[in-house]
């Protein structure tokens, strides 16, 4: 259902090289690229975008959003939350499980961060409960 989400900024370019590390290892690229618009996926799955707001006015972070990236196991969550950090984000919560298993034994395993306007991101995985 979701083709992509849209994060205002107020430095495309200075925000950009965050998301083309986040996105590089995801194994993703830019899919769009313009001067006031990027997006970074491909068109098979939902990808994130960074823009201006059409408006002119200045970009400002959304109470309660977040965008949560699907990261292939544990140890991508762990990578994807330090390049964020590398990359000018700050930590919202270091990688670790979050609540108990569930009936399968399935776990959600989650790190926390912003990137440099501060909207709120995640990388997770579910994971057995002994993995």
């Amino acid at each position: 259902m979701i083709g992509y989400v849209t994060l205002g900024t107020n430095d495309l370019m200075g925000n950009a090289p965050f998301y083309d590390a986040i996105a590089k290892e995801m194994g993703f690229g830019r899919m769009m690229d313009f001067d006031t618009f990027i997006a970074w996926g491909n068109w098979d799955v939902p990808g994130v975008a960074l823009t201006k707001p059409f408006d002119g006015k200045d970009a400002s972070v959304g109470n309660g959003t977040m965008v949560a990236l699907e990261a292939k196991d544990k140890e991508q969550v762990h990578k994807l939350h330090e390049i964020a950090l590398a990359n000018g984000g700050t930590c919202e919560g270091e990688p670790g499980p979050r609540g108990d298993a569930d009936e399968n034994g399935m776990v959600f395993y989650a790190a926390y961060f912003r990137d440099r306007d501060g909207n709120k991101l995640n990388a997770f995985c579910m994971m057995k409960s002994d993995g």
